[in-house]
């Protein structure tokens, strides 16, 4: 992989760019957003000639078309709503695609045993489109496969999503941030939950399904179910006769307000004679989330002060015998203050639990390790993937504990 168009320069796209400005496969990296002074500012701060930055609209094919000519492989790490026009000018640009989130009509085509017609122009053309490869779903995904692979037969995977702060917040009162896209945010937050439940898809109101879950060392955290892309892939890629599926998320009850006071909303309402919509207003309320990688130069010298777990269970069968597999691991793959130096030191940021494992994906697409057409992190060799990762220069750490020994030869 020499050549890499990345799709949008905020949030996850400028430590993309970062990470793969350091890796010394990546001849190119083209950084494409519909606010050219924002990318600009993202290579500034990179400082690495192998930048070229782009005014790109991802709502129009034939610009990313234009800007994907020469490159292997699309990284979008823009709004999901664009994810469709993105693998199109990534199919007839003649590359592989790799995204970080999924977009709704393509997860319900999943839910209902069928892909996209775009699946087979994929296949017809050699290409991979790796859909969902970030931290969560992505990472998840691949430790899910992991553990499914020692199974003979698959029952029931849970993924239970923690956030505890660790430090004392010096302020009381905290404006809500979710520390990403708050579009994407609050609207999984609004939208109904979905369960994989006896090898149905059930749908369910937002914040139900709460439960106490106990993260030791953290305690018990209040979750509920979310609207989250693994619910709709693991039983669709993995397979093995999976009955249930679910994910949930801690209960955040700031962004239930905004909810509840209908801030989820894009349906206009009048406001002294003008009309706007309250998810618009919400979004430019709450802070960029392209600030972060911005002012990492400071972050990193403050301690850790906020841990971010997943526990992952999978029971199933193995050799006739009832197997439960659980994995936790830290999403945003640090857990200490010398983790953050270390890992700022090599990437020139500490935002990678999603750029990291999508440009993995990308680099697995590109060197033959993935399967053609439209695939999941689940899909691809979950040791192959988690040796790359290393071979980066930030492994994934978890924890995996076996009910039962059914595996001695």
């Amino acid at each position: 992989m020499k050549k890499v168009l990345v799709v949008g320069a905020g949030g996850q796209g400028g430590p993309c760019a970062s990470i793969l400005a350091r890796d010394k496969s990546v001849t190119d990296v083209v950084l494409g957003d519909i606010d050219i002074e924002l990318a600009n500012r993202a290579k500034n701060k990179i400082k690495s000639d192998k930048i070229t930055t782009v005014k790109l609209d991802a709502g129009k094919v034939e610009e990313i078309k234009s800007a994907a000519k020469g490159v292997d492989v699309i990284i979008n790490l823009t709004l999901i709503e664009f994810n469709d026009n993105i693998r199109q000018a990534a199919v007839e640009s003649g590359v592989h695609y790799v995204d970080a989130a999924g977009d709704y009509p393509l997860l319900e085509q999943l839910a209902k045993r069928e892909l996209p017609e775009i699946d087979n122009e994929f296949k017809k053309a050699g290409l991979t489109a790796l859909i969902g490869c970030g931290g969560t779903p992505g990472v998840s995904n691949v430790l899910v496969k992991y553990a499914c692979d020692k199974l003979d037969q698959v029952e029931s995977i849970c993924l239970r999503c923690s956030g505890k702060i660790l430090q004392k917040p010096q302020d009381i009162i905290s404006a809500w941030d979710p520390g990403w896209s708050p579009k994407v945010a609050i609207t999984d937050y609004a939208a109904e939950t979905v369960v994989f439940e006896n090898g149905e898809y059930k749908r369910y109101p937002p914040f139900s399904g709460r439960e106490e879950y106990d993260f030791a060392p953290f305690g018990k955290i209040l979750l509920s179910h979310h609207a989250h892309e693994e619910v709709f892939m693991l039983p669709h890629f993995i397979g093995k006769g999976v009955k249930y599926c679910d994910f949930k998320y801690p209960v955040d009850v700031r962004a239930g307000n905004l909810v509840k006071l209908g801030f989820a909303s894009d349906k206009p309402i009048d406001v002294k004679g003008v009309k706007v919509s309250p998810l618009d207003v919400l979004v430019k309320l709450v802070p960029f989330p392209a600030n972060a990688f911005f002012t990492e130069d400071e972050a990193v010298k403050h301690p850790v002060d906020f841990a971010k777990i997943i526990v992952i269970k999978v029971k199933g069968v193995k050799s006739g015998e009832d197997v439960e597999h659980i994995i936790s691991f830290h999403y945003n793959l640090f857990a200490t203050t010398e983790d953050v130096l270390e890992i700022y030191k090599k990437f020139g940021t500490i935002n990678i639990y999603v750029a990291l494992p999508a440009i993995v994906g990308a680099k697995m697409c590109v060197g033959g390790f993935a399967d053609k057409g439209v695939i999941g992190p689940e899909c691809l060799d979950p040791i192959k993937f988690l040796k790359t990762m290393a071979d980066m220069g930030w492994p994934v750490k978890f924890q995996e504990t076996i009910s039962k020994d059914v595996y001695a030869v």
